[in-house]
């Protein structure tokens, strides 16, 4: 059984096979052309086969370059969610794998610089060499060039005993490909898991290193180092003819000496387009960052979770979407995303935060909830809030059965879709096209369920007045509980509600059995496309998507699984 799940996964596959496969064409293209072009052939006179390396993967270097912003994006790929014209089905989730495409594409840029630096080291070496007393021929006689008037030169080291390290540092090629080199493997070195879940602060810290890169590697062309010759040399010096009569350069109209010139940079020209669409979407987000936010709620919930409600002019949302938080007076840099929990009928906009790591932790103590009572509205910290963007969540709505699964606080982002709902199907006569949710939440403590529980009853209670208590089937998993807590769910095993909840539909104790629950959905639903959609942890991701696949039917007429995992 496979199906749509594989169709989604191959559309990511068939994205990673387009990328390596315009990385490819045109590294051989490139080496190809340097290895046959006439302008560069005394150029590989002195260097061989490492001037094409070197020239293949600056060219893939600035490609790939020019993809790294575009991803990182957000109100690019907002719109892009937003535009159905451009971005539908199976298309518009891949605008969900995002940050993996910046990730793939960050690799490239991480591969095609070591080959950039590698060969050129090779290519310094060989200039240094050329210029030593036992080099001799056509190479001896190129890296003479330059040291009478009216001569250009070919090899940037002028003499065997300069020091080339000194040498290339004195450059503006070397400063900026040192400037460049450390950048790079500062923001790779940081952007491991390790690091940004030991110190998130020094991850984004050392991200914005990036502005340091770009400028570096528009001006780093600048320097020419690798020299062709001019056009209007190739037409009076026949390289054919005279790279064998090199001794006769100067004595014979024949074969003039040949004059040589640096290829003009072209790196900015990959770079700007996006560079400036990043910075519009910088200045849209500091414009946005500066609006008043109104705190009107702040609530401390058990298990270090905060609730907070807000509100700011013009603010719109959608079911799923997430916002960015900045707290200047924890940083005036960072922003952290967290999925708005409020539903867009409501007058206001709300997020749960849990303590998990030092940013929330000193936020939680800003807002006084680890003390018996929260602070007042007029000495609450001010708060900065940017979107919202969308996520895989919004396309909740364009299924007609939509499996929403959380684990722990990964609950949030279907507070506001079950909100949404409950709206939407009571108080809206139009009839959405979604008919039938499931809803799996598992957590390890029972005192997590407490905020989330008021939501669950409500909606219990008000599709059950409207006749349509089939609408919604939920299930909730506890995998944590200590003997005092399951003496008292023993004894209370028999009552109407759950000991738990509060709910009519009573708390699984344990971890959900995927196969029964997927087969079970599979065999309810024999014709349907049906969205999966899930926030948690990778290791139950892995799990889901193999659920997807295992249970798609290899009949088009058949079920089919699509999975969306939330992702920032």
């Amino acid at each position: 059984m496979r199906g749509c799940w594989i169709l989604n996964e191959s559309l990511s596959i068939t994205i990673v096979v387009l990328w390596l496969g315009v990385n490819l064409y045109l590294f051989i293209d490139t080496f190809l052309w340097y290895e046959e072009e006439e302008s560069f052939h005394y150029t590989r006179a002195l260097l061989g086969s490492t001037l094409a390396w070197a020239r293949a993967s600056a060219l893939c270097l600035n490609f790939n370059c020019m993809l790294i912003l575009l991803p990182v994006s957000r109100n690019l790929i907002s719109f892009m969610r937003g535009a159905s014209t451009c971005c539908k089905g199976p298309w518009r989730r891949q605008l969900d794998k995002n940050l993996k495409f910046h990730k793939l594409v960050a690799y490239g840029i991480a591969v095609n610089a070591t080959i950039h630096i590698v060969a050129h080291l090779f290519n310094l070496e060989r200039y240094h060499l050329s210029q030593s007393e036992d080099a001799e021929g056509l190479r001896a006689a190129l890296s003479k060039l330059g040291n009478t008037p009216n001569e250009s030169y070919l090899n940037p080291v002028r003499t065997f005993h300069t020091n080339t390290t000194t040498g290339l540092l004195s450059t503006i090629a070397g400063v900026t490909g040192l400037v460049l080199s450390l950048a790079l493997v500062l923001i790779m070195t940081s952007s491991t898991e390790f690091i940004r879940q030991f110190s998130y602060e020094l991850f984004w810290h050392t991200h914005h290193l990036f502005t340091i890169f770009f400028i570096s590697l528009a001006v780093h062309g600048a320097g020419q180092i690798i020299r062709g010759q001019t056009p209007e040399s190739l037409l009076l010096h026949n390289v054919t003819f005279c790279r064998d009569h090199y001794a006769e350069w100067q004595a014979t109209a024949l074969c003039p000496v040949p004059q040589f010139s640096g290829k003009e940079p072209s790196a900015w020209k990959w770079v700007l387009g996006p560079v400036v669409l990043y910075a519009c979407e910088r200045i849209i987000r500091f414009w946005r960052s500066q609006q008043e936010v109104v705190i009107t709620k702040v609530v401390s919930h058990p298990s270090a979770v905060l609730e907070l409600h807000m509100k700011k002019r013009g603010f719109k949302m959608a079911p799923g979407q997430y916002i960015l938080i900045q707290c200047p007076s924890i940083s005036p840099l960072e922003w952290h995303p967290f999925t708005l929990t409020s539903a867009p009928q409501e007058d206001f906009f709300s997020v749960h935060i849990r303590v998990a790591g030092d940013w929330t932790g000193a936020l939680f103590k800003a807002f006084g909830a680890e003390g018996q009572a929260l602070k007042e509205p007029h000495s609450l910290p001010r708060l900065a809030v940017d979107g919202p963007f969308g996520a895989a969540l919004t396309d909740v709505f364009h299924y007609p059965v939509s499996v929403c699964i959380a684990a722990g606080i990964g609950v949030t982002p279907f507070a506001s879709l079950l909100k949404s709902i409950w709206y939407k199907c009571c108080e809206s006569r139009s009839q959405p096209k979604l008919s039938k949710v499931y809803f799996y939440w598992i957590c390890r403590d029972a005192r997590a369920f407490e905020w989330f529980a008021d939501l669950l009853l409500s909606l219990e209670t008000r599709m059950s007045e409207q006749g349509r208590a089939h609408f919604l089937s939920y299930h909730i998993f506890l995998t944590g509980w200590d003997e005092n807590q399951a003496l008292h769910i023993a004894l209370h095993w028999d009552e109407n509600t759950d000991v738990i909840t509060g709910l009519k539909q009573k708390t699984f104790y344990g971890r959900p059995n995927w196969n029964n629950e997927f087969k079970q959905i599979a065999y309810n639903h024999p014709s349907s496309s049906i969205g999966v959609f899930f926030c948690g942890p990778k290791a139950l991701s892995k799990t889901l998507q193999r659920m997807c696949c295992l249970y798609s039917s290899a009949d088009p007429r058949g079920v089919h699984f699509f999975y969306n995992k939330e992702s920032f």
